[in-house]
């Protein structure tokens, strides 16, 4: 068996932790670095009387006919190609990186951990907010919207927790150096919601404030489900986005056993999506309920596996690789 694993070069320990417990079990694993195609990676794909298809990194070379899963995990189309190339060509060159890697992942025979359409849906958050309502999970009332006065009345319907803002997709600035500041969910403020008009630019998420006991990552890989707690309101910085304070937190976290019921409407949750992994963001409350507040089909677990041995999500991701055959 050989295991395709699709990511680009700067991503996290999560893929050296699934490749190492794959080869563990004496199978083979090549990973794709997307960022580095077509710069330094060589990508053939033959089409007519026979099919092939070729990578080629450095002195590796894979015939992706011997693969037998594939893990669709982060993109970077292109990202080395020259930022002094003319934009127009350089924004065709990626546009085309795009389309050949896609098309490459979509014709693969074989196990898809995830196929790459049903991450596609996924992603919507609304839709998730819709499918996990009506699998019976709590959700918090929440409006997107470039509309002020439709944000202000919102406001003052949430007015005894007030409200947060966040955003859809991964949204992140990068000043000169290239380092990355990513925008978390941040509280509204009364001054907040007489300044509304970039509304017009961008529309925006807002949820009411949802009072927090504890936060949870649990991570589903096929029906084995992993779920850490965090007491993120124990560092000021991590009151309204644990991320705020990831690091400081990374040891903080433990383990945490679901109530069946809830567990078995994200399963219902994943089922529905097509989805064999997926990392949830749930709020406790103070007086008990579990509040779902979005599945990330691509999301991290690492920081769970590295600072503790009760969450070995790489070895059952690994493992569904290795077993599910399509």
């Amino acid at each position: 068996m050989t295991v395709l694993i699709i990511t680009f070069s700067q991503d996290n320990e999560s893929i050296p932790l699934v490749m190492e417990a794959i080869e563990a079990r004496g199978e083979k694993v090549f990973r794709f670095d997307t960022d580095r195609y077509p710069t330094e990676v060589k990508l053939d794909i033959y089409s007519g009387n026979s099919e092939r298809v070729i990578i080629t990194d450095g002195e590796q070379q894979l015939d992706l006919s011997e693969v037998s899963s594939v893990w669709y995990r982060r993109m970077r189309y292109g990202q080395k190609i020259p930022e002094s190339m003319d934009k127009q060509y350089r924004e065709a060159s990626i546009n085309e990186c795009r389309a050949t890697v896609r098309g490459m992942i979509a014709s693969l025979k074989g196990f898809h951990f995830d196929k790459m359409s049903n991450v596609d849906r996924a992603n919507n958050k609304q839709l998730q907010l819709q499918v996990a309502r009506e699998v019976g999970l709590l959700t918090p009332r929440t409006l997107t919207s470039n509309n002020p006065e439709a944000v202000k009345q919102f406001a003052s319907e949430c007015q005894e927790q007030g409200i947060v803002t966040k955003m859809l997709s991964s949204f992140a600035i990068y000043d000169n150096q290239g380092r990355e500041n990513v925008v978390f969910t941040n509280p509204v403020t009364n001054d907040d919601l007489e300044h509304l008009e970039g509304l017009r630019f961008c529309p925006m998420t807002f949820q009411e404030n949802v009072p927090k006991a504890l936060e949870l990552r649990t991570t589903i890989v096929g029906q084995r489900v992993f779920t850490g707690a965090v007491d993120s309101q124990s560092l000021e910085g991590a009151t309204y986005d644990w991320r705020k304070e990831g690091r400081a937190l990374n040891k903080a976290w433990k383990p945490y056993d679901l109530p069946e019921d809830v567990e078995k409407k994200l399963l219902k949750l994943m089922a529905y999506f097509g989805l064999n992994y997926g990392a949830i963001d749930i709020i406790v409350t103070p007086d008990g309920k579990h509040v779902f507040l979005e599945v990330n089909p691509v999301g991290e677990f690492f920081w769970l596996e590295i600072f503790s041995p009760h969450f070995p999500i790489s070895q059952a991701i690994a493992e569904i690789m290795l077993t599910i055959k399509e």
